[in-house]
């Protein structure tokens, strides 16, 4: 991997050692699905879900986007994510509500480095 992108990588939290691990070090597997990460529609599902009140939906939405984060060691984005599915799963709406910001900053934030090496 070139240097510029592990340092893109890193520097939003995206743990490359660990995620080439998992993916047996094959970068060229790695990068496949760091690649469609941006096309998840897990975070839009996850807005939709809070925005309508529908804390089951919501769930739902923030634990698929919870598992790919982790797949692939999206370690802001899944910190971030973490209590917000605790949340949910309590029916805690208001406190998911309060959580949602860092995550969509942190989804932002992943979304922008892996764009920039795609």
């Amino acid at each position: 991997m070139q240097e510029s992108n592990r340092e893109r990588l890193l520097a939003a939290s995206i743990d490359v050692d660990e995620a080439m691990e998992r993916f047996l070090n094959n970068e060229a597997l790695l990068m496949k699905f760091l690649r469609r990460f941006p096309a998840d529609a897990s975070f839009s599902r996850l807005e939709e879900a809070m925005a309508r009140g529908d804390t089951a939906q919501a769930f739902e939405a923030a634990h698929t986007l919870k598992g790919v984060a982790g797949n692939l060691s999206l370690k802001g984005l899944f910190e971030a994510v973490c209590p917000l599915v605790e949340s949910l799963r309590a029916g805690e709406l208001a406190a998911a509500q309060a959580q949602l910001g860092e995550a969509a900053a942190w989804h932002r934030r992943t979304v922008e480095a892996i764009e920039a090496i795609a």
